[in-house]
């Protein structure tokens, strides 16, 4: 993938799986963690190779997420928040404003880059820490807006076999990231989603315990401030 940023001419997404990792995960702790947002780099890379939440699991590097970080900036999709008195550099998301997503399509848009292709039943259940829908009919609105923007931001995969519900992504890391994904379908290689209560408590139980680690790094972040 190149670096080249959307133009009139070239107006369609292209961020490489690092891109998309860093700038959902600024989207995501907007909503769930507000009051230690913007980011520290830190901070950021502790969501970046978060446990839970995540399809696929990243180990990402501090200077992986520095990088994306800068090609991110160059693209006005991410900026610095310059703080009084703060010696550690925070990072927030711009696109809701270069691309004008309300709340609950930045949630949307969020999920999908951050878990992969899903239902719109699935986001629905999945979004609640982000945004709360009401019903899965207003999910498939939501995905509607987002695939009606230019360049579009998500898109309905074809059915897989022997499944009734249609999965979406989204557009981020280009068409040809999509069209690998519906050969992957086609090919029956899909991963069916996780079901049970036992397994939802699981996973909750990790994300709280990664909570906890971020947090510790980012006080121990703020700590190091005034050694």
């Amino acid at each position: 993938m190149t670096d080249t940023p959307a133009t009139a001419e070239n107006p369609a997404f292209d961020l490489d799986d690092f891109e998309v990792r860093v700038l959902a995960v600024l989207i995501e702790k907007s909503f769930v963690t507000p009051d230690i947002y913007p980011l520290s780099l830190n901070a950021l890379l502790a969501g970046c190779n978060q446990l839970t939440g995540r399809e696929p699991v990243m180990s990402l590097s501090e200077t992986a997420v520095q990088d994306a970080l800068d090609r991110l900036a160059e693209r006005g999709l991410v900026s610095q928040r310059h703080q009084a008195g703060a010696r550690v550099a925070k990072w927030e998301h711009q696109i809701r404003l270069r691309h004008s997503l309300t709340p609950p399509m930045q949630a949307v848009l969020a999920l999908l880059m951050l878990r992969g292709p899903q239902t719109p039943a699935e986001i629905r259940a999945r979004c609640d820490r982000l945004h709360a829908f009401t019903s899965t009919a207003e999910v498939e609105e939501i995905l509607e807006k987002l695939g009606d923007k230019f360049p579009p931001m998500v898109v309905q995969l074809p059915k897989a076999p022997g499944t009734k519900e249609a999965r979406f992504a989204h557009l981020l890391a280009g068409e040809g990231a999509v069209a690998a994904l519906g050969h992957t379908t086609e090919a029956g290689d899909a991963p069916s989603p996780r079901s049970g209560r036992v397994a939802e408590l699981e996973d909750e139980v990790r994300r709280l315990r990664q909570q906890v680690d971020w947090l510790t790094a980012e006080f121990e972040a703020f700590r190091k401030q005034f050694q």
